[in-house]
């Protein structure tokens, strides 16, 4: 009997394109105006015939997984599905770009910049994941599974050097460098052929800095789209399933940078853009020379355990805590350190900094004095907010953890919903490890899943109080906690057992604040109708030069255009034109603009180095609003690309220029 049946999905979560706060820097200044990169759901569904058992992996071009679309998701398969997909095998994981709009939490920490919750982004989201399942379950198909380790180590430094040498000497030897360059690969074959992959690595996917006003899936979106549309040469918007899905998740990244120069866009070159495509083809890169390395084919069937906790409230035994005492978690607190960011990756509010933060560090002092409960729990962070009351006006943040193991042959999965520092994750894998006799290679931290309760850190990391440690929000015992929580759902494994699934967090769904856009009416510039071209591209053109066209255009936010486009580059082959670029190519950008009279879109097409001489054109789709929504579209004049030129530096777009099928 064959081993595995398995079926891949993708599907477009974009949300909505323009004047929506971006999520992951929390800057106010930072909303969309347009797309460069769109955001894909992709879904893997394992099924063992043997014993009837099945796992689901949703990779996610996302800032965060919430809770919010963690429920809407399962509540969409229960219906779909009738229990065959629940919280106990379904592990949902974000990417975590920092460029992606927000507004899709229940919580309102998470609505600083889009003005309250986005329905129309949420709904994008869990519509697009639920599509990528349902393709994933419709291509279920006997297949071979493979796992293949290997190390990358020109794509993540760590951020939080202060913190990790603070660590016991074993910890630190096992990272000599103070990163964690393990990268593994899911291999998936039908017949004898690669038909999907699964990679996962830890790095930030924060290479485009917060001045990013594009959407777009950052670096891990680009070793994604690199793999399946110019190596494989995918069609992001055919109806039938991709022929090929790779998905690069994320692990144990907390304190581990993209920028390897240690500030925001700068490493390996001083351009953020150029650094997401080479962080990302570095991924790629040892991801596929893992296709070809060898590996261990998995065996050994399925398994799947998942609690929710109570993350304010977990009593940690002496085994744990490492000091032979009894000690608890507490109410979640941000601090002083917290609220300054990481000025490797984006600095957060002026005033405060990573480390020592007098006048918070005093007032705290103050109040730990008083009650020794929080002195244990949270000392020594210079507590700034949070506590019991950050959710009396509201939901503000969660504090139920799901806690998931997800078990496929020899691999094993460690979902957190948390950024975890490479040192606690290697405290997590190594619990685990020794518990279910796996190799430590083969247990991974899945942070960033089923939910998103910011930082864990190691209580030695802690106590230096950088950015990771005043976002532990939990305080100090935070990971000692979940090592106890990830013990006991091994043993029971193990042991086959069952756990109990505890309470996960309220239902928030009809508390929400909607915002409230301020939408243009739409109206061209004078003496212009929507999709005419207001500024014309050139005439000819050769590799390498960037083409722009102007439009007309009305609102983007009217249709979504998910798993289609807003814009087409079109080339002309004898009797007739065909696509050879869409907005979900690296090659194209568009930002839509408010003009004093009138709304216009700028869109651009880098011409790759691999465009065939010939004629072309650009052209703009949209929905004007006029009581019901009417379609137009707009197309510039021909213009010419010429034979040689520069090179573009990038076998970025090559398969970009395959007509579509």
């Amino acid at each position: 009997m064959t081993e595995y049946l398995v079926g891949r999905g993708i599907a477009d979560i974009t949300g909505e394109p323009v004047e929506v706060g971006m999520l992951g820097y929390g800057k106010s200044w930072q909303r969309s105006e347009g797309i460069h990169l769109r955001l894909r759901s992709r879904a893997f569904a394992v099924l063992h015939p043997a014993s009837g058992r099945r796992v689901l992996l949703v990779i996610n071009d996302l800032p965060m997984v919430f809770d919010s679309i963690h429920r809407a998701l399962l509540h969409a398969l229960a219906r779909e599905y009738d229990g065959l997909y629940t919280e106990q095998n379904t592990m949902v994981t974000a990417t975590h770009t920092h460029s992606g709009p927000g507004g899709y939490s229940h919580h309102r920490l998470y609505h600083s910049n889009t003005g309250g919750f986005r329905p129309r982004t949420f709904t994008a989201i869990v519509d697009g994941m639920t599509e990528a399942v349902r393709r994933a379950h419709d291509d279920l198909a006997p297949a071979v599974l493979t796992l293949a380790h290997g190390r990358l180590e020109n794509a993540s430094a760590n951020r939080s050097k202060v913190a990790f040498d603070n660590n016991p000497v074993g910890d630190r030897d096992h990272f000599p460098d103070g990163i964690d360059p393990q990268t593994t690969l899911l291999r998936i074959d039908r017949d004898g052929r690669p038909v999907a992959a699964i990679n996962w690595f830890a790095t930030h996917n924060t290479s485009m800095t917060n001045t990013n006003t594009l959407i777009s899936s950052d670096n891990k979106g680009y070793a994604a789209y690199h793999w399946e549309r110019l190596v494989e040469g995918v069609d992001y918007r055919a109806r039938r399933s991709a022929d090929f899905v790779a998905a690069f998740a994320q692990t144990n990244a907390g304190d581990q940078t993209p920028n390897l120069e240690l500030r925001p866009g700068n490493g390996p070159t001083a351009n953020d853009l150029e650094n997401t495509r080479i962080i990302g083809l570095r991924q790629y890169a040892a991801a596929a020379a893992l296709m070809t390395a060898g590996g261990r084919t998995l065996t050994a069937g399925i398994d799947h355990r998942l609690t929710y906790v109570d993350l304010a409230a977990v009593t940690v035994r002496p085994e744990f805590t490492g000091d032979g005492r009894v000690h608890q978690t507490g109410d979640p607190i941000g601090g002083a350190s917290a609220l300054a960011g990481s000025h490797e990756d984006g600095p957060a509010f002026r005033g405060f900094r990573e480390g020592g933060n007098p006048l918070w560090d005093r007032l705290s002092r103050l109040v730990y004095a008083r009650s020794p409960r929080l002195r244990d729990t949270q000392a020594p962070k210079a507590m700034v907010v949070g506590g019991r009351a950050v959710n009396l006006f509201g939901p503000y943040v969660a504090r139920a953890a799901p806690i998931q193991l997800l078990r496929i042959g020899q691999l094993v999965l460690i979902g957190v919903p948390a950024e975890v520092t490479i040192v606690a994750g290697l405290r997590l894998r190594r619990a685990v490890a020794s518990i279910l006799a796996a190799d430590l290679a083969d247990v991974l931290v899945a942070g960033y899943s089923n939910g998103y309760l910011h930082y864990v850190t190691t209580p030695e990391e802690y106590d230096t109080q950088q950015y990771e440690g005043g976002s532990t929000l939990f305080g100090r015992w935070t990971l000692p906690a979940l090592v106890q929580i990830v013990s006991e759902l091994a043993t029971a494994m193990r042991d086959g057992k069952p756990v109990s699934i505890g309470s996960p967090g309220p239902d928030l769904s009809d508390r929400q604040r909607h915002a409230r856009p301020r939408i243009p009416p739409d109206q061209p510039p004078p003496g212009h109708r929507f999709g005419d071209v207001l500024v014309e591209p050139r005439s000819r053109y050769r590799h390498g030069d960037t083409v722009t066209a102007v439009f007309a255009a009305a609102y983007p936010n009217h249709d979504l255009h998910r798993n289609g486009t807003y814009l087409e580059v079109r080339r002309f082959y004898g009797h007739s034109w065909t696509t050879v670029a869409d907005d979900g190519d690296w090659s194209t950008t568009f930002r839509w603009r408010r003009a004093r009279r009138g709304q216009l879109v700028v869109v651009t097409w880098t011409v790759p180095a691999a465009a065939e001489p010939g004629d072309y054109q650009i052209c703009w789709h949209g929905e004007v609003h006029d009581r019901v929504l009417r379609p137009y579209s707009g197309s510039s004049r021909v213009f010419t690309i010429e034979s040689g030129g520069g090179d573009d530096g990038a076998d970025q777009t090559a398969a970009a220029q395959r007509p579509a099928r």
